[in-house]
């Protein structure tokens, strides 16, 4: 047997998620972003625009011999547009 301690988890720490990084406070304002979203892809253009980001991101599926980088690509690509479409809905919608 080893001589190493352990703490109550074992040999199961490695498992445990690795806590994230704090990351600094954005300096624009949250509230006034999903209204100039809403404003923007509510329009005919702009609901076009988005209507295509999610045709090329969210809506492309990929064979099974695409690379790791080429897929991590694309899933970056879908959090964008997926942002996007979720601040057109807040901002569209505000609570009350």
């Amino acid at each position: 047997m080893s001589d190493r301690t352990h703490d109550q988890r074992g040999d199961w720490d490695w498992f445990e998620p690795t806590p994230a990084k704090q990351t600094s406070p954005s300096p624009f304002d949250k509230a006034q972003l999903v209204k100039i979203a809403a404003r923007l892809f509510q329009t005919h253009e702009g609901s076009y625009l988005l209507d295509y980001l999610r045709a090329i991101t969210i809506e492309r599926t990929l064979g099974p011999d695409s690379s790791d980088t080429l897929l991590r690509h694309l899933e970056g690509q879908r959090q964008l547009v997926a942002m996007l479409s979720k601040m057109v809905e807040h901002g569209a919608n505000p609570p009350n």
